[in-house]
């Protein structure tokens, strides 16, 4: 089974902040705050049920959210 595209909130050179999904060449949505594109980022990952990557200012990871399907990987 194809894994599904992930969506970011990754920053742009100019200050502002894109909601962006896999493999895809253009930004969903471009917000001027982070909180503000998180939570878009949050809408489309769950619609999408798949993971929300947030990133800092340097462009690390500094939070992932899943929304999918995820199986346990331990018994209990």
């Amino acid at each position: 089974m194809a894994a599904r595209p992930q969506v970011a909130v990754e920053p742009r050179p100019d200050g502002r902040w894109a909601v962006q999904t896999d493999k895809t060449q253009r930004a969903d949505s471009l917000h001027e705050r982070k909180s503000d594109a998180i939570a878009r980022g949050k809408e489309l990952a769950e619609n999408k049920h798949t993971e929300l990557l947030i990133k800092n200012e340097n462009g690390q990871i500094s939070a992932k959210h899943s929304y999918g399907n995820d199986p346990r990987g331990t018994k209990g």
